[in-house]
């Protein structure tokens, strides 16, 4: 699934090609992803003007002139690829054909299932054939209290996430510092990779209790889990199955991982001899070093 990161860099790539354009004709290709799509969807998009591209968490959402944000999430296998007005081919990694942005609708793609048409030209595609991504509309006064945004925590990147914050939420919490982070009421948007990734360069085992954690292990991981986010969206996110750019060029950070996926190899510590290990937790993978990471 698209983490932060991955969704950071789809946002800034479809900001320059949104802003200040508007909906000519939008395309609802089936009832619905994960969930069934909006009342008028299409009818509540075309015609509007497009003022902000942002990101909440894993979510991106598309402000309106009309009042109203589009809400979507990319789920497993989702993309957007833009397809600029002069008639540039479609290029995503997956894709087995190029489509020109004046290419008739015949020439889509059976998991094409949103299509957005603005007035430059330009055709924006969504493409998501597991159909775990969704799409919705609400208030954009209200986006906050929206039901998916109402209890997330801060986002990693933003000033309510802090040394200060952390000590609060993790006081008396019994759960592995792992599955702490990854609890969206903490702190929004973290993923496995992203999670695994700060901890090793904070130097905390996963398997730590989180109310172990505050204090001096805290005032190592707010700076981790920061700085390997900006790291990521700086290498355009990682390319790990379905995950492309909004153009089909790749994310490269997953060349630069340090413990993530790297079960059996040398620690990159310097001065330590540790491998990397894989448990699981919850449900998922789980790599660390147990000789640097306490």
């Amino acid at each position: 699934m698209p983490e932060l990161p991955e969704v950071e860099t789809v946002r800034t790539a479809l900001e320059p090609a949104m802003v200040g354009r508007g909906f000519t004709r939008v395309q609802q290709r089936r009832p619905d992803l994960r969930f069934p799509f909006p009342e008028k969807f299409v009818s509540r998009l075309e015609g509007q003007s497009i003022v902000a591209v942002r990101r909440r968490a894993k979510y991106l959402l598309i402000d309106l002139a009309g009042g109203e944000t589009l809400i979507a999430h990319l789920g497993m296998s989702g993309r957007m690829t833009v397809i600029p007005p002069t008639g540039g081919a479609r290029a995503t990694a997956t894709y087995h054909q190029s489509v020109p942005a004046d290419a008739p609708d015949e020439a889509l793609q059976v998991h094409d299932h949103v299509v957005f048409d603005l007035d430059d030209g330009t055709r924006i595609v969504f493409n998501d054939h597991r159909r775990f991504g969704m799409m919705d509309l609400a208030a954009t006064g209200e986006i906050e209290n929206y039901k998916f945004f109402a209890k997330m925590g801060p986002e990693p990147l933003g000033n309510g996430f802090s040394e200060t914050h952390l000590d609060q939420v993790l006081a008396g919490k019994s759960t592995p510092i792992k599955a702490a982070l990854l609890d969206q009421r903490i702190v929004a948007g973290l993923g496995n990779i992203y999670v695994c990734e700060a901890l090793y360069r904070s130097g905390i085992s996963p398997k730590r209790l989180a109310r172990t954690v505050p204090g001096k292990r805290v005032t190592r991981l707010v700076p981790a889990v920061r700085d390997v986010l900006r790291d990521a969206i700086a290498a355009g996110g990682s390319s790990l199955r379905d995950y492309a750019h909004t153009d089909g060029s790749l994310g490269y950070f997953q060349h630069t991982f340090s413990v993530y996926d790297c079960e059996g190899k040398p620690c990159r510590t310097s001065g330590c001899d540790g491998v990397v290990r894989r448990i699981v937790q919850s449900g998922r993978s789980s790599f660390y070093c147990g000789k640097c990471q306490r």
